[in-house]
């Protein structure tokens, strides 16, 4: 049988083969969700920029749900990836594998959330210094003192830090949501590809609007 056909979520044969051979499995929710918003700054979120693309509908799903973790009172974080100027934390392979990162510099416009998330005071901002939200940071034990068993992970780039974060979530024993509406890259293709896998392997890819109303059905929280 031939498999040949590009992957994307909608490649009814090339699913049922991965599950013929033991794969995409579904995971489902756990009883307590938070969001992972994963680098949506300048650097990725404008056209203009080296590694940019136009996300706005991307940016706009998160937004909706944003609004509904915030009114059930989830745990929100955000990521960004910045170096200190100096280049001397990079690392030497980093480097010469992502040029790039020699302009994603602390303090610049470049590793700066996009206004459209409106963090709170209370919602962490993250530097990672590589694709996975969990690398190098603290992110592991915040989500384990607010006692949260599934991470909504939504932001850029599919192929990157969406599925290295969805990786390290999956590896952790956390259940992995992804909605696909809310996660985006410069590369159609990649996104597509990377989609599959992510719903293969790591989690379960829903629609926005599934997640959404998953949430719409969690009890208001007032925050003290």
């Amino acid at each position: 049988m031939n498999h040949s056909r590009a992957h994307s979520l909608d490649n009814t044969e090339l699913a049922k083969f991965y599950e013929a051979a033991g794969f995409r499995g579904r995971v489902g929710w756990g009883e307590r969700p938070a969001i992972l918003v994963i680098d949506m700054a300048g650097a990725w979120t404008s056209p203009d920029e080296q590694i940019g693309t136009d996300l706005s509908d991307v940016e706009a799903n998160i937004v909706k749900l944003l609004a509904e973790g915030r009114r059930a009172g989830l745990p929100i974080i955000f990521t960004t990836m910045a170096w200190d100027p100096s280049h001397s934390e990079i690392g030497e392979v980093v480097k010469r594998k992502t040029p790039h990162s020699l302009k994603m510099l602390h303090g610049t416009d470049r590793v700066a959330l996009r206004p459209q998330m409106e963090r709170c005071p209370h919602e962490p901002l993250v530097v990672k210094p590589r694709a996975s939200a969990f690398y190098g940071t603290n992110v592991d034990g915040m989500l384990i003192s607010a006692k949260a068993d599934t991470v909504i992970i939504v932001g850029c780039s599919t192929s990157g830090c969406i599925r290295g974060t969805a990786e390290s979530a999956f590896n952790r024993g956390f259940h992995v949501i992804v909605p696909k509406e809310a996660v985006g890259d410069r590369s159609r293709s990649a996104h597509e590809a990377n989609l599959f896998d992510i719903d293969a392997r790591y989690g379960d890819v829903e629609p926005v609007e599934a997640v959404l109303e998953r949430l719409r059905g969690l009890p208001s929280a007032e925050r003290a």
